[in-house]
Protein backbone atom coordinates (compact mmCIF):
# COMPACT_ATOMS: atom_id res chain seq x y z
CA UNK A 1 0.00 0.00 0.00
CA UNK A 2 1.40 3.59 -1.24
CA UNK A 3 1.37 5.81 1.80
CA UNK A 4 1.11 9.66 1.27
CA UNK A 5 4.13 11.09 2.94
CA UNK A 6 4.46 14.30 4.45
CA UNK A 7 6.34 15.80 6.25
CA UNK A 8 5.76 16.50 10.10
CA UNK A 9 7.86 19.01 10.20
CA UNK A 10 9.77 21.21 12.83
CA UNK A 11 11.16 23.60 14.68
CA UNK A 12 11.69 25.09 18.04
CA UNK A 13 11.96 26.21 21.28
CA UNK A 14 12.99 29.56 23.05
CA UNK A 15 11.80 31.73 25.79
CA UNK A 16 14.00 34.47 27.02
CA UNK A 17 13.05 37.00 29.49
CA UNK A 18 14.69 40.02 27.94
CA UNK A 19 11.37 42.39 26.82
CA UNK A 20 13.93 43.34 23.89
CA UNK A 21 13.52 40.77 21.52
CA UNK A 22 10.70 38.02 20.65
CA UNK A 23 10.85 34.45 22.02
CA UNK A 24 9.30 31.21 22.55
CA UNK A 25 6.07 29.63 23.02
CA UNK A 26 5.90 30.27 19.27
CA UNK A 27 2.72 29.27 17.21
CA UNK A 28 3.79 25.57 16.11
CA UNK A 29 2.08 23.25 13.35
CA UNK A 30 -0.94 23.24 15.13
CA UNK A 31 -0.98 26.70 15.46
CA UNK A 32 -0.52 26.03 19.59
CA UNK A 33 1.80 28.13 21.78
CA UNK A 34 5.25 25.76 21.81
CA UNK A 35 7.60 24.37 19.61
CA UNK A 36 7.22 22.85 15.83
CA UNK A 37 5.75 19.79 16.83
CA UNK A 38 5.05 19.86 20.64
CA UNK A 39 3.26 22.27 23.23
CA UNK A 40 5.20 24.48 25.59
CA UNK A 41 4.15 25.26 29.42
CA UNK A 42 4.02 28.79 28.46
CA UNK A 43 0.71 30.55 27.30
CA UNK A 44 1.38 32.17 23.91
CA UNK A 45 0.88 35.91 23.17
CA UNK A 46 1.26 39.05 25.41
CA UNK A 47 0.68 39.79 29.13
CA UNK A 48 -2.96 41.25 29.72
CA UNK A 49 -2.10 45.11 29.50
CA UNK A 50 -2.39 47.62 32.62
CA UNK A 51 -5.50 49.87 31.18
CA UNK A 52 -4.27 53.08 33.33
CA UNK A 53 -0.75 52.81 31.26
CA UNK A 54 -2.18 52.75 28.01
CA UNK A 55 -3.75 55.17 25.44
CA UNK A 56 -6.96 53.26 25.83
CA UNK A 57 -7.40 54.50 30.01
CA UNK A 58 -10.94 53.41 31.16
CA UNK A 59 -12.51 53.43 28.17
CA UNK A 60 -14.53 50.01 27.26
CA UNK A 61 -10.94 48.83 25.00
CA UNK A 62 -9.24 49.68 28.14
CA UNK A 63 -11.21 47.23 30.03
CA UNK A 64 -10.62 44.63 27.58
CA UNK A 65 -6.73 44.88 27.80
CA UNK A 66 -6.68 43.89 31.65
CA UNK A 67 -7.83 40.05 30.77
CA UNK A 68 -6.60 39.79 27.09
CA UNK A 69 -3.08 39.84 25.60
CA UNK A 70 -2.02 40.61 21.95
CA UNK A 71 -1.90 38.04 19.59
CA UNK A 72 0.92 36.13 17.88
CA UNK A 73 0.71 34.77 14.62
CA UNK A 74 3.20 32.46 13.16
CA UNK A 75 4.02 30.90 9.80
CA UNK A 76 5.58 27.71 8.18
CA UNK A 77 7.02 26.36 5.40
CA UNK A 78 8.18 22.42 5.27
CA UNK A 79 10.20 20.90 2.23
CA UNK A 80 10.65 16.83 2.70
CA UNK A 81 12.65 16.81 -0.98
CA UNK A 82 12.66 12.71 -0.71
CA UNK A 83 9.03 12.77 -0.79
CA UNK A 84 8.11 15.69 -2.97
CA UNK A 85 5.89 17.07 -0.30
CA UNK A 86 5.32 21.00 0.37
CA UNK A 87 3.80 21.47 3.59
CA UNK A 88 2.51 25.06 4.57
CA UNK A 89 0.82 26.08 7.85
CA UNK A 90 -0.32 29.52 9.59
CA UNK A 91 -1.28 29.85 13.24
CA UNK A 92 -2.85 32.95 15.34
CA UNK A 93 -2.95 32.33 19.33
CA UNK A 94 -3.89 34.89 22.40
CA UNK A 95 -4.09 34.52 26.09
CA UNK A 96 -6.60 35.70 28.48
CA UNK A 97 -5.68 36.71 31.68
CA UNK A 98 -2.57 35.55 31.26
CA UNK A 99 -3.84 31.91 32.10
CA UNK A 100 -6.02 30.37 29.13
CA UNK A 101 -4.61 30.20 25.24
CA UNK A 102 -6.57 29.91 22.76
CA UNK A 103 -5.81 29.03 19.38
CA UNK A 104 -6.25 28.02 15.52
CA UNK A 105 -3.94 26.63 13.02
CA UNK A 106 -4.73 25.68 9.64
CA UNK A 107 -2.54 23.37 7.30
CA UNK A 108 -2.24 22.50 3.64
CA UNK A 109 0.03 19.61 2.76
CA UNK A 110 0.82 18.85 -0.73
CA UNK A 111 2.46 15.93 -2.67
CA UNK A 112 2.94 15.25 -6.12
CA UNK A 113 0.88 13.41 -7.90
CA UNK A 114 -1.84 13.09 -4.96
CA UNK A 115 -4.42 14.82 -3.30
CA UNK A 116 -3.63 17.82 -1.01
CA UNK A 117 -4.51 17.42 2.65
CA UNK A 118 -5.89 20.79 4.19
CA UNK A 119 -6.42 20.40 8.28
CA UNK A 120 -7.87 22.54 11.08
CA UNK A 121 -6.86 22.73 14.69
CA UNK A 122 -8.63 24.55 17.35
CA UNK A 123 -6.75 24.39 20.67
CA UNK A 124 -6.96 25.53 24.27
CA UNK A 125 -4.17 25.55 26.59
CA UNK A 126 -4.40 26.26 30.99
CA UNK A 127 -1.45 27.62 32.87
CA UNK A 128 -1.93 25.29 36.26
CA UNK A 129 0.50 26.40 37.59
CA UNK A 130 2.94 29.31 36.70
CA UNK A 131 6.94 29.24 36.52
CA UNK A 132 8.55 29.59 40.27
CA UNK A 133 5.03 29.76 41.41
CA UNK A 134 5.21 30.65 45.14
CA UNK A 135 8.38 31.97 44.54
CA UNK A 136 9.93 29.06 44.41
CA UNK A 137 12.67 28.88 42.02
CA UNK A 138 12.75 24.75 41.52
CA UNK A 139 8.85 25.09 40.51
CA UNK A 140 8.28 24.53 36.22
CA UNK A 141 5.42 26.21 34.38
CA UNK A 142 2.69 23.42 34.30
CA UNK A 143 -0.17 23.48 31.93
CA UNK A 144 -2.48 21.24 30.58
CA UNK A 145 -4.10 21.29 27.39
CA UNK A 146 -6.41 20.02 23.99
CA UNK A 147 -6.83 20.51 20.34
CA UNK A 148 -9.96 19.36 18.01
CA UNK A 149 -8.83 18.59 14.27
CA UNK A 150 -10.63 18.00 11.48
CA UNK A 151 -9.01 16.44 8.04
CA UNK A 152 -10.63 17.04 4.94
CA UNK A 153 -8.71 14.35 3.05
CA UNK A 154 -7.96 10.99 5.06
CA UNK A 155 -6.85 7.70 4.47
CA UNK A 156 -9.56 5.25 3.10
CA UNK A 157 -13.30 5.25 3.44
CA UNK A 158 -13.33 3.72 7.54
CA UNK A 159 -10.19 6.66 8.65
CA UNK A 160 -11.98 9.28 10.86
CA UNK A 161 -11.89 13.01 9.87
CA UNK A 162 -11.88 14.41 13.02
CA UNK A 163 -9.93 14.09 16.45
CA UNK A 164 -8.73 15.00 19.81
CA UNK A 165 -5.31 15.31 21.22
CA UNK A 166 -4.68 16.09 25.10
CA UNK A 167 -1.72 16.69 27.02
CA UNK A 168 -0.02 18.06 29.85
CA UNK A 169 3.30 19.63 29.43
CA UNK A 170 5.89 21.14 32.19
CA UNK A 171 8.31 23.64 30.77
CA UNK A 172 11.33 25.20 32.80
CA UNK A 173 14.09 27.78 31.87
CA UNK A 174 17.33 27.06 34.14
CA UNK A 175 19.08 30.73 34.26
CA UNK A 176 21.24 29.88 37.18
CA UNK A 177 24.29 28.53 34.18
CA UNK A 178 26.28 30.83 32.19
CA UNK A 179 23.49 30.79 29.58
CA UNK A 180 20.05 30.02 29.78
CA UNK A 181 18.59 26.39 29.05
CA UNK A 182 14.93 25.93 28.28
CA UNK A 183 13.75 22.34 29.11
CA UNK A 184 10.10 21.21 28.45
CA UNK A 185 8.30 17.35 28.36
CA UNK A 186 4.85 16.00 28.80
CA UNK A 187 2.80 13.43 28.25
CA UNK A 188 0.53 13.57 24.93
CA UNK A 189 -2.77 11.50 24.47
CA UNK A 190 -3.92 11.09 20.91
CA UNK A 191 -5.56 8.81 18.30
CA UNK A 192 -4.02 11.07 15.08
CA UNK A 193 -2.63 9.73 12.13
CA UNK A 194 1.02 11.69 11.38
CA UNK A 195 -0.70 14.42 13.52
CA UNK A 196 -4.31 14.09 12.37
CA UNK A 197 -3.11 14.09 8.17
CA UNK A 198 -3.54 11.01 7.53
CA UNK A 199 -6.93 11.05 9.61
CA UNK A 200 -7.63 9.68 13.92
CA UNK A 201 -7.80 6.13 14.97
CA UNK A 202 -11.04 5.28 16.88
CA UNK A 203 -8.64 5.08 19.85
CA UNK A 204 -5.97 7.08 21.79
CA UNK A 205 -2.81 6.14 23.08
CA UNK A 206 -0.79 8.05 25.64
CA UNK A 207 2.90 9.11 24.58
CA UNK A 208 5.75 11.15 25.32
CA UNK A 209 7.51 14.41 24.22
CA UNK A 210 10.53 16.95 25.21
CA UNK A 211 12.45 19.34 23.97
CA UNK A 212 16.02 21.35 24.99
CA UNK A 213 17.05 24.63 23.57
CA UNK A 214 19.90 26.93 24.70
CA UNK A 215 20.13 30.79 24.67
CA UNK A 216 23.39 30.84 22.94
CA UNK A 217 23.35 34.83 22.24
CA UNK A 218 20.83 37.77 23.34
CA UNK A 219 19.83 36.69 19.45
CA UNK A 220 20.65 32.78 18.58
CA UNK A 221 18.81 29.75 19.99
CA UNK A 222 19.37 26.24 19.14
CA UNK A 223 17.36 23.15 20.34
CA UNK A 224 16.63 19.96 19.74
CA UNK A 225 13.18 18.31 19.90
CA UNK A 226 11.47 14.81 20.14
CA UNK A 227 8.24 13.18 20.08
CA UNK A 228 7.28 9.38 20.45
CA UNK A 229 5.14 8.40 17.26
CA UNK A 230 2.01 6.93 18.90
CA UNK A 231 1.35 2.96 17.54
CA UNK A 232 -2.00 1.88 16.89
CA UNK A 233 -3.33 -1.52 15.87
CA UNK A 234 -3.15 -1.34 12.19
CA UNK A 235 -1.02 1.72 12.10
CA UNK A 236 2.25 2.63 13.58
CA UNK A 237 3.63 6.54 13.74
CA UNK A 238 7.31 6.52 13.71
CA UNK A 239 9.53 8.90 16.20
CA UNK A 240 9.75 12.55 14.91
CA UNK A 241 12.84 14.60 15.90
CA UNK A 242 14.28 17.67 15.13
CA UNK A 243 17.60 20.20 15.10
CA UNK A 244 16.59 24.10 14.99
CA UNK A 245 17.85 27.26 15.42
CA UNK A 246 16.42 30.96 15.94
CA UNK A 247 17.14 34.20 15.02
CA UNK A 248 15.41 36.30 17.41
CA UNK A 249 15.53 40.09 15.07
CA UNK A 250 13.48 42.56 17.73
CA UNK A 251 10.72 42.13 20.33
CA UNK A 252 8.60 41.42 17.41
CA UNK A 253 9.98 39.22 14.77
CA UNK A 254 11.66 35.80 14.94
CA UNK A 255 13.05 33.84 11.85
CA UNK A 256 13.81 30.06 12.14
CA UNK A 257 15.36 27.60 10.33
CA UNK A 258 15.40 23.49 11.34
CA UNK A 259 16.38 19.95 9.84
CA UNK A 260 13.76 17.50 10.73
CA UNK A 261 13.59 13.57 10.46
CA UNK A 262 10.24 11.82 11.09
CA UNK A 263 11.02 8.23 10.14
CA UNK A 264 12.40 6.07 7.29
CA UNK A 265 10.15 6.07 4.03
CA UNK A 266 11.06 2.93 3.30
CA UNK A 267 9.91 1.18 6.52
CA UNK A 268 7.71 -1.25 6.66
CA UNK A 269 6.78 -1.23 10.27
CA UNK A 270 6.14 2.08 10.61
CA UNK A 271 5.00 5.12 8.62
CA UNK A 272 7.91 7.44 7.58
CA UNK A 273 7.36 10.44 6.49
CA UNK A 274 10.42 11.36 5.18
CA UNK A 275 13.06 14.06 5.97
CA UNK A 276 13.67 17.76 5.01
CA UNK A 277 14.02 21.40 5.75
CA UNK A 278 11.78 24.11 7.54
CA UNK A 279 11.80 27.82 7.60
CA UNK A 280 9.40 29.46 9.67
CA UNK A 281 8.40 33.02 10.57
CA UNK A 282 6.73 34.11 13.97
CA UNK A 283 5.21 37.93 15.21
CA UNK A 284 4.17 38.76 18.02
CA UNK A 285 2.66 42.21 18.47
Amino acid sequence: MKYLTLAAAVVLTLFYADAAFAGAPFNNLEGVGGVAYNPLAYPAGSKASDPEKTDWGKSPIGEITKYIGKPQFGTWYVNLSDVNVNWFAVGVSDTIADRLEISYGFENVNQKDAKSHNKNNIGAKLLVIPENFNNWEFVPAISIGGIYKHTDNVLGGKTRHDGWDGYVVASKTITQLPRPIIISGGALLTNSYATGVFGYDKQSVLTGFANVDLVLTDHIVAGFEYKQGPNFNNFKNADYWDVHAAWLVNKNLSLIAAYTYAGDKKSTKEVGLGNGFVLSAQYAF
